[in-house]
């Protein structure tokens, strides 16, 4: 599928986005924010907020890249494992950040009440379902971590995880109350909105050209303007090859892809996630699924989307669920994740005044709402120190090599899934 999204449910169901220009001309602000997805949108909103001048530079529109084609689970926390994240960045730092992001979730659903953003906000709580006795331990793990550093999280056996989900494919579930979903392009917009509302500028269309220093700062230039400003904050994250090719080079993209079935029957409604969380999986090539409001099942899984993605994801659904029969899709859309070399963002001071942050690894909407709070508040003195790692990070060598690896791997996990079904 091409990133043009055209058949994402996202862009069929959110509500109209703000109507932007593309930029012309010249504009003089304090900060300014390549890309428009929920880091650079949050960060315009809260400096905004703190009086201090924004404009965003975005090279499509608002939510093209991963903020707006994402699976809609605001989780709390990161990918790592908690004991694993005091090991890369050392216990005090790793407490700051385990902490701060456990209570992103509470922060993204204030926004979204504080601005009224009609974005679908349910929060029931997410899944992390077991798959087999990896699964189990890993779940098991998690579990331990997370209540020693007092998580309100509960592990469900197999009986409770099967009902909570409606299949008998899970033998575990780690419920994390704090948690839940919404409609990330919705919530995308509803951030550009609501910076709009406290002054921030927006410009969409407007593809970077050249950032380069000069005595007052910075000079951003774009095919139709160019803005002057004293800092600038690259929130590309993995669409930098859209605005800021260079950044590119320090994460390896990862594409992830959904569909989304027609509306489910009540009856199939009543069983079927009957308490409306978001679910993922424990497996190598992790998959996911949630409801949205029209009760429809969107189903998502790592790898490009095309026919072995979307034949895969039917035989899995079939596999979770029997009762669904065969499900039948009404949209399909792809979007890539932004990997760094230890699984954590990283905000990086490239020059004075220059500053990047990306790498969220496919956990986005609550730590991209949070960092660009952070980055807002330390701009303007009201922080010391930002929560996630400000290290350098080096170009990753064999990038593209790495990017083909991980796409064959989840394309033949799901061509085995599939001789496997047939057997």
């Amino acid at each position: 599928m091409s990133d043009k999204v055209c058949d994402s449910l996202w862009r069929a169901s959110a509500p109209d986005a703000p109507v932007l220009t593309p930029l012309e001309g010249r504009v003089d602000v304090d900060v300014v924010i390549v890309g428009a997805g929920f880091t650079g949108l949050s960060a315009a909103l809260h400096l905004a907020k703190f009086g201090v001048s924004v404009a965003v530079v975005e090279a499509q529109e608002v939510g093209f890249g991963g903020s707006g084609r994402n699976v809609g689970l605001a989780n709390a926390g990161l990918w790592l494992e908690p004991d694993a994240l005091d090991k890369a960045i050392g216990p005090e730092a790793g407490k700051v950040l385990y902490e701060t992001l456990a209570g992103a979730p509470e922060y993204v659903y204030g926004l979204i009440k504080e601005y009224d953003i009609q974005c679908e906000p349910v929060r029931n709580g997410t899944l992390h379902a077991g798959v087999g006795k990896t699964g189990l331990a890993q779940l098991q793990r998690r579990y331990e971590q997370m209540k020693r550093r007092g998580a309100p999280v509960q592990l469900l056996d197999a009986a409770e995880a099967q009902a909570r989900i409606d299949s008998s494919k899970f033998n575990s579930a780690l419920f994390d109350p704090r948690a839940g979903t919404i409609q990330p392009l919705a919530y995308a917009r509803g951030l550009a909105q609501a910076a709009l509302k406290e002054g921030a500028k927006l410009f969409d269309h407007s593809p970077v050209v050249s950032i380069q220093p000069q005595d007052s700062g910075w000079l951003l230039k774009t095919a139709g303007g160019e803005v002057c400003a004293q800092k600038v904050i690259i929130a590309t994250n993995a669409y930098s090859e859209y605005g800021v090719k260079e950044q590119a080079r320090k994460f390896v993209p990862i594409f992830y892809s959904q569909l989304a079935s027609k509306p489910l029957t009540e009856a199939q409604l009543a069983k079927l996630l009957p308490n409306k969380e978001g679910v993922w999986d424990t497996c190598t090539v992790m998959s996911s699924f949630r409801l949205d409001r029209q009760g429809r099942l969107v189903f998502g899984g790592m790898g490009g989307e095309g026919g072995v993605h979307s034949n895969w994801a039917t035989q899995r659904v079939s596999e979770l669920f029997p009762m669904l029969n065969k499900v039948e899709w009404d949209y399909c859309w792809t979007g890539q994740i932004a990997y760094s070399e230890d699984h954590l963002p990283h905000c990086q001071q490239l020059q004075q005044g220059l500053y990047s942050i990306a790498g969220y690894s496919g956990r986005g909407i609550g730590p991209g709402t949070i960092m660009g709070k952070e980055l807002a508040e330390w701009f303007t003195d009201r922080r010391e120190s930002l929560s996630v790692p400000t290290t350098l990070l080096r170009n990753i060598p064999m990038r593209e090599l790495k990017r083909i690896f991980y796409e064959i791997g989840a394309h033949t996990y799901h061509l085995g899934q599939q001789s496997h079904a047939l057997e």
